[in-house]
């Protein structure tokens, strides 16, 4: 049996091809990883399954060259078939208990929270690391609830201490309230992938960070 990694300190790194100002995943993942991103996941919703597996395939790949973890949004089977260090999945998906049971022990699992009790399900279930959002306002998914604020956060960090990352509407503009909350671990998608300097505004970002901790 391997050992579950631990979700890193740091930016978590999320694909949205849709926002990517017509660059592929490869092109933008490539960019992120190069600047010392610890965790990409792979979250794509309208793509076909084969195209997403061959994304998915080249993808383990580079976050094995540079060292950095893989998840994968929802699909059970691509993380498997891939070798992704882990799946995150929503309230909505399967639950956590047989997601467990159809991955087996050494693959982690993410699980979006947007409140107390869901957190503290979570936690009963077995998550390795929870998401906590959306903090903001987001537009990248078409499902998405109503903002949580920092509240949550703030509840998250004084109440339990499982590993987490913050979500939602996270821009450079309000990123160093959120690690002043307590954040240490904190996802940006549009504010990333949608940026003609990838590189540029993950060093931004990562500047941010390392001055509010």
């Amino acid at each position: 049996m391997n050992e579950i990694p631990c979700l890193p300190a740091g930016i978590y790194a999320l694909t949205s091809e849709l926002h990517s100002q017509g660059r592929s995943n490869l092109e933008v993942a490539g960019e992120i990883l190069a600047a010392g991103v610890p965790i990409l996941q792979y979250r794509e919703k309208a793509k076909k399954v084969r195209i997403m597996y061959e994304e998915c395939l080249a993808l383990r790949t580079m976050t094995q060259q540079y060292g950095a973890l893989f998840i994968i949004n929802d699909h059970l089977d691509l993380a498997l078939a891939v070798g992704a260090d882990g799946v995150h999945i929503g309230q909505d998906d399967l639950p956590l208990s047989k997601v467990r049971e159809l991955i087996g022990p050494d693959l982690m699992i993410g699980v979006s929270t947007h409140s107390p009790a869901q957190a503290r399900a979570a936690v009963k279930d077995g998550a390795d690391y929870i998401g906590v959002g959306p903090l903001f306002a987001t537009h990248t998914k078409i499902d998405v609830c109503d903002p949580v604020g920092l509240d949550y956060l703030d509840y998250v960090v004084k109440n339990l201490e499982i590993p987490f990352v913050a979500i939602g509407g996270i821009k450079e503009h309000n990123l160093a309230e959120v690690v002043k909350a307590g954040a240490r671990t904190v996802a940006l998608v549009t504010e990333i992938v949608g940026n003609p300097d990838i590189p540029g505004k993950i060093k931004d970002l990562q500047r941010i960070m390392e001055t509010q901790t």
